[in-house]
């Protein structure tokens, strides 16, 4: 079980009688306080499936691509996120209210800092641009409703996917005041993403060893952003056509040579 910061008392009895800050500020006047708190970075339970892993390395790694040279964006993956006052004092009550989407991802921050969670109080009041849930049986109708309600009315999340492998089902939303309302798929089934400017679609392969129908992106012209896996095929497989466009470039030069002399013509004088 994850260790809890030791409280005082007389703080946590301080603490019950203030009046409840503005949600939109919490952070500022209790921030003193809030550095107390060690807040664990696991629940101990462990992700649903091989699947669910390897997609979130997935993911990063083709954000990472989509977004290469960039240092203004985080990338989180089965992180736990703490988002209020509320939420951080439960950890001191024993009955912690954990939140950690399997990817989000948040834009306009340091990317090269550390982190073991994404605390929003210590990080100017961000919360993630973009979530991604990997349904499962065990969390597919909490992805649906409550953590869906939890990321339009709190979090104000831009964008929300939820994708199932297995079943198929792949879903988006984008936030309309309140409310998300569904992305609609273009004819090859894709959601386009604002926060990404690419789209999210199904490809199925290899990836790690693993054969599945994976959640990728895809380019505006449609393009597939490969993995570095990909890219250095893609690199092996341009340096072979260029060794056997210059070996046929080479025979085809011997046989003209060849010719030459068989008709009394040196190629070298040529």
């Amino acid at each position: 079980m994850p260790k809890i910061a030791a409280v005082s008392k007389s703080a946590v009895q301080k603490r019950a009688r203030r009046s409840p800050a503005p949600a939109e500020a919490f952070y500022l006047p209790d921030l003193e306080y809030l550095k107390n708190l060690q807040l664990p970075e696991g629940d101990g339970e462990p992700l649903e499936s091989d699947w669910h892993v390897v997609q979130i390395w997935l993911l990063n790694e083709v954000v990472d691509q989509l977004f290469k040279g960039r240092t203004d964006y985080f990338c989180g993956g089965n992180m736990f996120i703490y988002y209020s006052l509320e939420q951080a004092e439960s950890v001191i009550k024993g009955s912690p209210l954990y939140k950690g989407p399997d990817f989000f991802l948040v834009k306009e921050v340091d990317g090269t800092k550390p982190r073991k969670s994404w605390v929003v109080w210590q990080e100017h009041g961000k919360y993630p641009n973009l979530i991604i849930e990997l349904l499962s049986p065990s969390t597919a109708q909490k992805d649906r409703e409550a953590n869906k309600a939890l990321y339009a009315k709190v979090f104000r999340t831009p964008e929300y996917f939820w994708y199932d492998a297995f079943s198929g089902e792949f879903a988006g939303f984008c936030l309309q005041e309140e409310e998300y309302v569904p992305i609609a798929p273009n004819e090859r089934g894709w959601l386009w993403s604002h926060q990404l400017s690419a789209y999210l679609g199904v490809w199925e392969g290899v990836y790690h060893r693993r054969v599945y129908r994976w959640l990728r992106l895809y380019t505006a012209e449609g393009e597939l952003v490969p993995t570095d896996q990909e890219l250095q095929q893609h690199a092996l497989q341009q340096a072979e056509a260029e060794r056997q466009r210059a070996e046929a470039e080479r025979q085809r030069a011997e046989r003209l040579a060849q010719r030459l002399r068989e008709m009394g013509v040196d190629p070298e004088a040529i």
